[in-house]
């Protein structure tokens, strides 16, 4: 089954201003091949693929073009009969499979409810099919995964039900829009090869959609790359790795924490490109090797960096720390054993030293850093920070301990309080430890730090839902800064973000390090990104450390089965970019 797009536009109307979202998308998908569409958010790939799907309000979006699937225009369908080709002909995996996943009906029962309504199955027929996706989509236990709820399974479980739902109904063409976002690399690697597997069974077509060209290279055949509504390069994806010709491409690959190259900080788009007062792109004239010699860091300098941190005496020192959870069962829930989350952890963090944490979900590192920060109570072991035991403190005096040891949450969102202006939230820790003499000196502090981290004074006055991911993550790392901390534990800080906008965070994040003499603990699943941040390295699995030691060492030579897998998940890994 063929899908032609041509002149695709998608404006929506807001007030008395028009925004064009899309303009003029044209490409085709052949049968049984995979087109990723590759760019920034807000870049118009997921505005295209609800047009495909016909899912955008058509009260306030006005679509135009044409959507031909085997020479029928889908555009001049009414929508009755458009239901009809929605699943059974084109079926969609959505970006946040929490969010799509109804958090009161259990797994089965949501898939089967769209076999029943397009299949016009019974309740046992339906069942039954719902096992039939979930064994092909590789869920364990299938049959008890039916009556589980979507809180009850890991991120990874939950976008393979949205796959087992999204192929109920047999679809010819699979849209997937960001179905790896957020995920583990090992779990990523595990979604891209059973939508690999699933598309060459079935004899499907794939389009797959990603903020990530390293995502992108593993999957497609063909690549779309999009910058603000429009497509700006189109090629097979070789062509695009070994010859990138736009610079936003270009920006694209070089973004990317490389496995190859030793960088001080990572280029960003503004690198490769400028934007003139028309929206018309002009290059900046450099390619990719060119800005990278510019930021290049050498060995010499890597090691006298070493050498200056590992002569101090360490600021905090984890020893022997135990933090574990009991598993209670049965009617009295009684504990029957008891989860290792942190076991007999041991190590150092030096002044001004960044000691990336790295591991699968469930390894213990999220755990282990609220730990260290006394968010949750550990069972046993020291926490010596600034040659004080803090696990020895009572209440009102961690809280004070806390000024100097600051958490950047995984969730810039969900942190911040949405009924508080962001200028509010960064001021409210300085008023609950009365800080600075009155309210003029603290709103002045506030100012500083929003310029500090690349916003603006009027964003005092802004809400969070106001801002974009990466505007919201700059906000909590100000928040952070609030209390003039000298140790910040960031917790998969960038995980969510665009590869672009995660590239300016990491270069912030370097900056303000020097610049107020920060020690960070930097927590991620991404081990390419921790290579290119961190001075040391910790690698965990189920709570115990597995490998610990200089990041590029570990990252070219891995002693452990658990790191080389890691690694070989990383996509792109083969790829110079």
């Amino acid at each position: 089954m063929s899908l032609k797009v041509d002149r695709l536009s998608v404006s929506f109307k807001t007030g008395n201003t028009v925004f064009n979202a899309v303009k003029e998308v044209s490409f085709e998908l052949q049968p049984g091949k995979v087109l990723g569409i590759v760019g920034e958010s807000g870049s118009g790939k997921s505005v295209t693929s609800l047009a495909l799907m016909r899912l955008l309000d058509e009260e306030r979006a006005k679509v135009t073009g044409s959507i031909s699937l085997n020479n029928n225009e889908l555009l001049q369908l009414p929508e009755a009969e458009m239901r009809t080709y929605r699943g059974n002909q084109i079926g969609m995996i959505f970006q946040e499979p929490m969010t799509s996943l109804n958090p009161v009906l259990t797994c089965g029962y949501q898939v089967a409810e769209a076999i029943q309504l397009h299949l016009k199955a019974n309740k046992k027929k339906a069942k039954s099919r719902t096992i039939e996706l979930f064994k092909e989509v590789q869920l364990p236990k299938p049959e008890v995964t039916f009556d589980t709820y979507p809180h009850q399974i890991s991120g990874g479980q939950k976008q393979r039900v949205m796959i087992a739902m999204a192929l109920s109904c047999n679809p010819d063409i699979l849209i997937a829009d960001e179905p790896t976002t957020a995920l583990d690399v090992t779990v990523q690697k595990s979604i891209l090869e059973l939508l690999l597997r699933i598309k060459n069974e079935r004899n499907s077509s794939l389009i797959f959609i990603s903020h990530d060209l390293g995502v992108i290279r593993e999957i497609a055949d063909e690549v779309i790359v999009m910058y603000k509504g429009r497509i700006v390069e189109q090629a097979k994806t070789a062509a695009i790795f070994s010859n990138p010709q736009h610079p936003y491409t270009k920006g694209l690959l070089a973004c990317r924490p490389s496995p190859v190259f030793q960088l001080k900080k990572l280029p960003i788009i503004s690198d490769f490109l400028k934007v003139d007062l028309h929206g018309e792109i002009q290059s900046s004239g450099l390619d990719i090797q060119e800005i990278r010699e510019r930021y290049a860091s050498s060995n010499e300098q890597k090691k006298l960096r070493q050498n200056k941190l590992y002569e101090q005496e360490p600021l905090l020192k984890i020893k022997n720390l135990d933090t574990w959870f009991p598993v209670k069962k049965g009617f009295l829930q009684r504990s029957t054993e008891m989860v290792k989350a942190v076991n007999n952890i041991s190590f150092e963090v030096f002044p001004g030293e960044t000691l990336g944490l790295v591991g699968e979900s469930g390894c213990g590192k999220t755990t282990l850093g609220r730990s260290i920060i006394r968010l949750i109570e550990p069972n046993h072991g020291k926490i010596i920070f600034k040659n004080q035991d803090i696990l020895s403190l009572p209440a009102n005096e961690m809280r004070r301990m806390r000024k100097k040891m600051q958490l950047i949450f995984q969730d810039p969102y969900s942190s911040l309080n949405p009924k508080l202006t962001v200028g509010n939230s960064i001021l409210e820790p300085m008023e609950v430890h009365q800080l600075y003499a009155n309210p003029q000196q603290r709103k002045k502090k506030v100012l500083e730090l929003l310029d500090r981290v690349n916003l603006l004074p009027e964003h005092f006055n802004r809400y969070p839902h106001e801002f974009s991911g990466g505007q919201r993550q700059r906000i909590v790392i100000a928040r952070a800064l609030a209390l003039q901390p000298e140790f910040l534990i960031c917790d998969e800080s960038v995980s969510a973000l665009d590869v672009s906008v995660q590239a300016q965070v990491l270069n912030l994040l370097k900056e303000l390090q020097q610049e107020f003499n920060l020690t960070y603990i930097f927590i991620s699943h991404d081990l390419s990104v921790v290579k290119h941040i961190a001075d040391r390295m910790i690698v965990m699995n189920k709570g115990e450390i597995v490998e610990m030691g200089d990041p590029d060492q570990i990252y070219h030579h891995p002693k452990e089965a658990y790191t080389q897998k890691l690694i070989a998940s990383i996509p792109g890994t083969n790829y110079p970019f």
